[in-house]
């Protein structure tokens, strides 16, 4: 699995694997301390984490994004905090399904602006349909988190499948949430395309 660094930003930077999955981990760095969000361990992250700042944490935002975190928390010697509930300085987090079998919440950075989507929203080929910039996941199309993410205003949103937003993020944000159900047909043909696309020839 080969990974690439990606949405570099003031505030951070992300890195994805080139896979039909596209997971993407991120890194925000507030006050010169750095968390490290949903990540998949490199050889080259610990020098940019050091380089960033001092390591706070690793915060996992979907119960079954296991990824590197634990390990990666017990290298760099900080908590790791598994879907948590109560605010993290300087982030806030929005519980998007409290499910058996799914369990998410969204980071809010409200002094940046910085919304971070674990599952509930990618960018990932397989997750949007036709044209569009951000779609919600497949399976919660029928149920989009349009209570607990319609009223904010982001100017970045980075997501666990795909790379981040960072122009009109609330314009696509809110065109996700509104037509999630409409555009089921597409998003199932842009899979389509997108799995067939990821098979050896």
């Amino acid at each position: 699995m080969r990974l690439r660094f990606c949405d570099e930003f003031g505030d951070g930077f992300g890195w994805i694997a080139d896979e039909f999955l596209q997971r993407c981990s991120h890194a925000l760095v507030a006050e010169a301390r750095v968390w490290l969000i949903d990540p998949l361990d490199t050889e080259e992250l610990q020098n940019r984490v050091r380089a960033a700042g001092a390591p706070a944490g690793v915060l996992q935002l979907v119960d079954r994004h296991n990824r590197d975190g634990a390990a990666l928390a017990a290298r760099l010697g900080v908590p790791h905090h598994v879907v948590p509930s109560a605010a993290v300085s300087p982030f806030e987090f929005i519980s998007i399904r409290r499910w058996r079998l799914w369990q998410e919440v969204a980071l809010w950075w409200p002094e940046r602006r910085v919304l971070v989507v674990g599952d509930a929203l990618g960018t990932a080929d397989y997750f949007r349909a036709g044209r569009e910039r951000l779609g919600v996941h497949p399976l919660l199309r029928l149920w989009p988190p349009s209570r607990q993410l319609g009223s904010i205003e982001p100017a970045a949103i980075l997501c666990g499948h795909g790379e981040g937003l960072f122009d009109e993020s609330g314009t696509a944000l809110r065109e996700a949430l509104s037509t999630s159900r409409r555009r089921i047909p597409g998003e199932v043909a842009s899979a389509v395309r997108a799995l067939r696309a990821s098979r050896p020839s």
